[in-house]
């Protein structure tokens, strides 16, 4: 199959807003699809590399060679010449993958470029999620979407399962099970803008109870036990085992013989308050800052998927947990509290916020683990960060933002200088209605540009709403915003009236300047 076939099929289903017209496009891609093809296609098409990542950053995506005429790069030839790229390391490494993804580019027509370009940049945005795609295989192999979605449950990964299902049918999906020591994709969460619609999303005003537990800003970790060894995988299915030593000797000691628990890691002050999330998010990351102690990660169950040859994984959540219970001290398990009653609710909301974490999670006792999906059983509450901030610069859009204005250069008034410190970037949250706007109001405002980036006169004003705010030394103020995103602009707003960077500092007054900075832009952007 040529990647060109591919670029058409991301396009159709870019284009069209209807879910069963995307499933059609996908199944249509991957009926035609060879078989040793079709979990490479499914992993394009997701928006995502079998590789998970080669090494290629958004400079080399800039610097792109004139299209090809005419195509003819296939699915495999791709793969294999990104497993290549990865694979370069060493001095000269940057420019010598610059190289071979020029090469690669250079043998693909405009709309493969773009296809390519936007795979590479996680900018693919086409609407073709995971249960858009589940969807498309069991289409394209004419098997149950139910049977479809357990199995990449299971697996963890939706190529291999594609693959199965379009090779040998149900069988081939009844071959997925639950292993100890394989990870499987995590159940994840809705969310609520209070405690009030969580609850009433539950219980429907029956007044049933519900468990409220704490919400962390960890590391969400699986943790897989078979006799004496414990292995640790992230919420992305990456071992991180032998970075957290103190992790494996907490759980070793627990009275189980094999089992698979869900839990959050998070290193905590003396005091019990976490640490700015960077700290935690530093002892699972491939690089550790120099002459620093590993600060110590505490751990928090709250489930458990598989114990002692039982598959739990289809019990009601209140089964769960009281396996949990037998098994795992209240130490190492996160705080949770059953009740039927919103008020003693917002007292365990109240509490878990005043300690410094980001919320709670309100969760159904009936519900199943619905691994790798937002199931309804689970709901998440946070108090929303906003703040109104001043647009200093905008990068121009790759892929389907070409030639439009898009992340946007953040940064909020310092009273002391009168001048405005950069708190990171985002391009999350901006509607297409957005994006042509800023496009033009933005170049109204520019005072100087280069091929990527417009300077503007602080002079727009921005509301973003955000997660929390960590150190960083990648700007001039040392912190920066985490997971910022879009809500609106603010015509009605002078730059004078913009958040200071003080307001931003009371957001977490505490940030150490030994923090180990995240390896990830912390903005999103």
């Amino acid at each position: 199959m040529r990647i060109a076939e591919l670029a058409a099929t991301s396009a159709a289903v870019a284009g069209t807003p209807g879910r069963k017209a995307k499933v059609a496009a996908l199944a249509g891609c991957l009926r035609a699809a060879e078989p040793g093809e079709a979990a490479v296609v499914v992993a394009y098409l997701s928006g995502e590399l079998p590789q998970r990542q080669i090494g290629v950053g958004y400079a080399a995506l800039r610097d792109v060679p004139p299209p090809a005429s005419g195509a003819s790069l296939t699915v495999l030839e791709v793969d294999a010449a990104f497993t290549g790229i990865g694979g370069v390391s060493g001095p000269g490494s940057v420019a010598r993958r610059r190289e071979l993804l020029a090469a690669v580019l250079g043998r693909a027509t405009r709309p493969e470029q773009d296809f390519l370009i936007r795979l590479l940049a996680g900018e693919l945005r086409q609407g073709a999620l995971d249960g858009v795609m589940a969807e498309a295989i069991a289409a394209a192999a004419e098997v149950p979407a139910a049977r479809v979605r357990r199995a990449v449950m299971l697996r963890g990964s939706l190529g291999p399962v594609a693959a199965a299902a379009l090779a040998e049918g149900t069988a081939g999906l009844d071959a997925f099970t639950l292993e100890v020591g394989r990870p499987i994709k995590p159940m994840l969460a809705a969310a609520a803008p209070s405690l009030d619609e969580a609850f009433g999303k539950l219980t429907a005003g029956s007044g049933t109870d519900v468990a409220v537990e704490w919400k962390l800003d960890g590391i969400r970790a699986q943790v897989h036990v078979s006799g004496g060894e414990v292995r640790i995988f992230t919420r992305t299915l990456d071992e991180i085992t032998a970075r957290l030593p103190e992790v494996t000797g907490a759980v070793r000691g627990l009275p189980v013989r094999d089992a698979v628990f869900d839990g959050e890691l998070i290193a905590l002050r003396p005091d019990g308050h976490p640490h700015p999330f960077q700290v935690t998010a530093a002892r699972t990351a491939t690089r550790t800052a120099r002459n620093v102690t590993p600060v110590p990660l505490a751990v928090f169950l709250f489930d458990v998927l598989h114990l002692d040859g039982t598959d739990l994984l289809d019990a009601p959540g209140a089964e769960r947990d009281a396996a949990l219970a037998r098994v795992v001290p209240a130490e190492l398990r996160m705080p949770r509290v059953v009740t039927g009653d919103p008020a003693r609710a917002k007292e365990v909301f109240d509490e878990a916020v005043a300690r410094g974490h980001e919320g709670v999670m309100v969760k159904s006792l009936d519900t199943p683990y619905t691994a790798g999906r937002r199931g309804a059983g689970w709901i998440k509450v946070k108090p929303r960060h906003t703040l109104d901030l001043v647009v200093l610069a905008v990068e121009w859009g790759h892929g389907r933002r070409r030639g439009l204005l898009s992340n946007l250069h953040l940064g909020a008034r310092d009273p002391a200088t009168g001048g405005f410190v950069m708190l990171g970037k985002t391009f999350k949250g901006l509607t297409d209605e957005l994006l042509a706007w800023q496009t033009k109001r933005l170049r109204e405002l520019a005072v100087r540009e280069d091929a990527w980036t417009v300077h503007v006169r602080p002079e727009l004003v921005v509301e973003i709403a955000f997660d929390g705010v960590q150190h960083s030394p990648r700007y001039p103020g040392g912190i920066a915003l985490r997971f910022a995103r879009v809500l609106r602009y603010r015509p009605d707003k002078s730059a004078a009236e913009a958040d200071t960077i003080d307001t931003v500092r009371s957001v977490s007054p505490t940030l150490p300047a030994e923090t180990e900075p995240s390896e990830t832009d912390p903005s999103g952007g």
